[in-house]
């Protein structure tokens, strides 16, 4: 799979390059109280190809209020939200990894955050050096 941006025509037969999909995957586990943060951290990022998947992993707080709060609050945006009984860190990023699309994945804990071009800048330091892993 190449990751240089795609070069497809437009319906006016302009070309145009298309970056990938990224798929950016936060796992949750009682972090109601940081986990909007997170997610609108991803929500606000300057490379607009981004699947979200987020996964709430049998929280007993109020995280699956707030991530259902902020999904409905954001209908037009690529989220994938899973929520179950708690299987364990391990289990929840594989399933994270099955449910991707992306052509590059990315993971963000739920009580932390990305800067606004931390997405975008990782995609160009892929496309300049042909990286297979940045952090």
């Amino acid at each position: 799979m190449s990751d240089k941006p795609k070069i497809i025509k437009s319906k006016k037969g302009e070309i145009v390059k298309r970056k990938p999909l990224i798929s950016v995957i936060i796992t949750n586990y009682n972090y109601g109280q940081y986990v909007a943060r997170a997610i609108r951290s991803v929500l606000a990022q300057t490379y607009k190809n981004i699947e979200l998947i987020i996964i709430n992993d049998g929280s007993t707080d109020n995280s699956d209020e707030v991530i259902q709060g902020i999904i409905s609050q954001n209908p037009e945006r690529n989220i994938r939200y899973v929520s179950r009984e708690n299987k364990g860190i391990v289990y929840t990023r594989n399933e994270a990894i099955e449910l991707a699309k992306g052509e590059f994945i990315s993971y963000l804990d739920a009580d932390d955050y990305f800067n606004s071009s931390y997405i975008s800048k990782s995609y160009r330091i892929v496309e300049s050096s042909g990286a297979d892993v940045v952090y």
